[in-house]
């Protein structure tokens, strides 16, 4: 029988398997994107992934909430619910200070495409909704997430055009939980 995919609270067991996924998914992602110069910067995006996770399985009231996807003991996916980061309160002004924002999704490159990033984005939606949290936004640099992000939350809120470059643009969508609980 084959084990299924499931959505839990990450626990000091699941650190290593997780950071894995952080260290191929984002080493990944740099590739595909045509980034792969951009090594350090790499490296400090996989450390600062890490440490907020380490810090959310540590620390009772983190202010970053993370779930796991789990296969047996492997950890094939991670998602986060935290305070917005710095390009969307530099590129709204603030304006979205007051929502969190969905952030650190990630899947192993043998399991994307496979539903894995969908259930991620289903439980910590059923959560946030269960919280009493109505609305998240959630912001990418990357063409190839932007494009699985428009076809997943529609329009974006806000598009800050040529932000990383000429022809690299950041995007950020504010979205509602319950769109995303069914």
């Amino acid at each position: 029988m084959t084990e299924e995919i499931i959505i839990v609270r990450p626990e000091e067991s699941d650190l290593k398997s997780a950071f894995e996924v952080f260290e191929k998914s984002i080493k990944d992602a740099f590739v595909k994107e045509g980034l792969q110069d951009l090594s350090q910067l790499m490296l400090e995006e996989i450390e600062l992934k890490k440490n907020l996770l380490k810090r959310s399985v540590a620390e009772d009231d983190a202010d970053t909430f993370f779930l796991v996807a789990k296969k047996g003991n492997l950890v094939t996916g991670t998602i986060s619910y935290g305070p917005i980061g710095k390009e969307i309160r530099d590129c709204t002004g603030g304006a979205l200070d007051h929502l969190g924002e969905l952030g650190s999704l990630y899947v192993l490159p043998e399991y994307q495409e496979k539903g894995t990033g969908r259930l991620l984005i289903k439980e910590l939606a059923r959560y946030l909704h269960q919280s009493g949290i109505s609305e998240f936004c959630l912001d990418s640099g990357y063409k190839r997430a932007q494009k699985k992000w428009m076809r997943k939350f529609g329009v974006p809120y806000l598009i800050m055009k040529d932000y990383w470059g000429e022809g690299s643009d950041h995007m950020i969508w504010v979205c509602s939980t319950c769109d995303h609980i069914s």
